[in-house]
């Protein structure tokens, strides 16, 4: 085989036609032949005296094949009947067996591929129901748990305002009441001292007349005879002071805890977890699968499309208003809308004319993206909002995600939903909403509670529904299924990977750019690294945001250059 066919065979990815020399794609499944077939092959089968009988369907609608064992009897035959009345398993020519006369038979494959329905039924609802379920139920717990930290570090914080607020009364109390012992030590000490003074006067006043009584002994004994009588004033009277008396508070620990309130909880009934039934969820669900047949079907319609052999440049297109382009997002009317690292968000027609520009708090994230029904959504990562535009230009807010900040934002193809990549205080996660902004999933750990996401700056959706993200601090793809299942998580192919742009295409291939490496890495959808579909080879420098549209046209944004470029790698 040629280093060329070597090449084209390393990039199918699609089921071979189980016909012979036939490669091309096998859409179609022979039931009896248990094979897939391709369009052309189904019809000559079709055709064919010998298979026109044999039941054809889509491959996804394909018979489980019974697998094989052997019969303990008849070693060489397959064990492919049930008897009905033994209950057992048998081979065909058990069936001629003279213990099985006159029994009656069913084709064992039909009841395998009946179980294994009614299995896959099940496994179904557990993948869809039961376990989406019960872990919304688990995100509502860990938001309620999230919720008490914040309301009792509130009721902490109130009773700390309350016991200060009593303190600063009780130190206003204590200084009043300080100020009025030093008023009444004031006055009482006035007082005494007054009374002092009168003593002091009182004693002088003796003195006084202590003088007169000595003079008049002195004098001649007529003199004393003929003088008057010596008359001394009482002594002055004063009261003593009233003493003044403390009288204590009387109060206790249970006043105390009135004056500064306490917590309590709610004598009433808790309210039940709201469980919705399996109709409500299979009611969604059927609506999704059915919009995702109708994305199947158009997909079908494309299944001769494989890898070209190159990639091929369509178009340029030099965005106005943006220094670099960092994102990307095409309409269904082929119209752009670019985003820098600046905040700048433009949208520009088929000949590059600006026709909006919105200045938003983004920056190097996947933060907007066009929806099925012609509206752009992009988050604000200052508000926690995302708005919607319409395409009359009216900007509406759409979803507030509370205290998680949005990185980047996707709308699904399939249905419609809008995945989120989110952060908040050192965690990660994805949240899912639906068209009218419900929250409906949350995706944030694996199987053994490990953290799945640091930073998931770029999302998208495959066609399958896996939500593919690229994380910037942890430095993988990491892709989770529609249930939020990790899959796996693509490393990079050199020993340094540091993902952006990220997005799949019609075929269920990933693609996604590599600001080392300055390539675009194409994965099958399975994360099996297929081969670089673009690098600096075709002129790209650093690629940046890489996006899409319904025509399978692939656009790639760069920094250090507002220029998008349209490439074809489909044929």
């Amino acid at each position: 085989m040629s280093e060329t066919s070597d090449e084209q065979a390393a990039m199918q990815h699609y089921l071979v036609c189980g016909i012979e020399d036939c490669q091309k794609n096998g859409q179609f499944y022979c039931n009896a032949c248990y094979r897939p077939l391709c369009e052309q092959c189904r019809n000559e089968h079709v055709k064919n005296p010998d298979t026109k009988f044999h039941e054809i369907v889509l491959y996804r609608h394909r018979k489980q094949q019974l697998p094989v064992e052997k019969c303990k009897l008849h070693p060489t035959r397959n064990v492919d009947i049930f008897c009905k009345e033994c209950k057992i398993p048998l081979c065909s020519k058990c069936s001629t067996m003279e213990e099985h006369q006159g029994h009656k038979f069913d084709d064992l494959e039909e009841i395998y591929a009946e179980k294994y329905a009614l299995q896959q039924g099940e496994f179904s609802k557990i993948q869809k129901y039961f376990l989406q379920t019960t872990q919304g139920l688990k995100t509502d717990i860990e938001d309620d748990a999230t919720q008490i930290r914040k309301i009792m570090e509130s009721i902490r914080t109130s009773m700390k305002a309350e016991a200060k607020s009593l303190k600063n009364l009780v130190d206003e109390v204590i200084v009043e009441n300080l100020e009025q012992t030093h008023t009444m030590e004031k006055s009482l000490l006035e007082m005494l001292k007054s009374q002092e003074t009168t003593y002091d006067d009182y004693i002088a006043y003796l003195g006084k007349i202590s003088d007169e009584f000595q003079q008049h002994l002195s004098l001649t004994n007529q003199i004393l005879l003929f003088s008057e009588t010596l008359k001394i004033k009482t002594i002055p009277k004063t009261t003593k002071p009233v003493l003044p008396v403390f009288t204590g508070g009387k109060f206790s620990k249970d006043d105390i805890s009135k004056l500064l309130g306490r917590v309590n909880v709610p004598n009433t009934e808790p309210e039940k977890r709201e469980i919705q039934s399996m109709d409500a969820v299979t009611t969604h669900m059927k609506s999704t699968e059915k919009q995702f047949e109708q994305s199947k079907e158009k997909s079908d319609v494309k299944q001769t499309l494989s890898l070209s052999s190159s990639v091929t440049k369509v178009r340029e297109y030099s965005v106005p208003g943006v220094v670099n382009a960092f994102h990307v997002s095409v309409e269904k009317s082929g119209r752009l809308w670019v985003s820098d690292e600046e905040g700048n968000l433009v949208q520009t027609d088929l000949q590059g004319n600006l026709l909006q520009k919105i200045q938003t708090s983004g920056r190097y994230e996947g933060y907007h993206t066009a929806t099925q029904d012609g509206n752009l959504i992009y988050t604000d990562k200052d508000k926690n909002v995302i708005y919607r535009i319409t395409p009359e230009k009216k900007i509406t807010e759409f979803i507030e995600t509370g205290d998680w900040t949005q990185v980047s934002v996707h709308s699904s193809r399939i249905n419609g939903d809008i995945l989120v990549g989110m952060n908040k205080d050192g965690e990660a996660k994805v949240t899912r909403y639906n068209k009218a902004g419900k929250e409906i999933q949350n995706v944030q750990r694996d199987n053994q509670g490990q953290e799945l996401y640091r930073n998931p700056h770029y999302i998208t959706e495959n066609i399958n529904g896996d939500i593919c993200t690229s994380d910037w601090n942890k430095r993988l793809v990491v892709v989770v299924n529609k249930s939020g299942q990790h899959r796996f998580s693509y490393t990079g192919q050199g020993s340094v990977f540091r993902p952006f742009g990220i997005c799949t295409d019609v075929l269920g291939h990933i693609l996604v750019c590599d600001s080392v490496s300055n390539t675009v890495y194409l994965l099958d959808q399975n994360g099996g690294f297929l081969c670089v579909i673009l690098s600096p080879q075709q002129g790209i420098k650093s690629p940046r945001g890489v996006c899409v549209d319904d025509e399978n046209n692939l656009y790639v944004g760069q920094y250090g250059t507002n220029t998008v470029t349209v490439y074809k790698y489909l044929q």
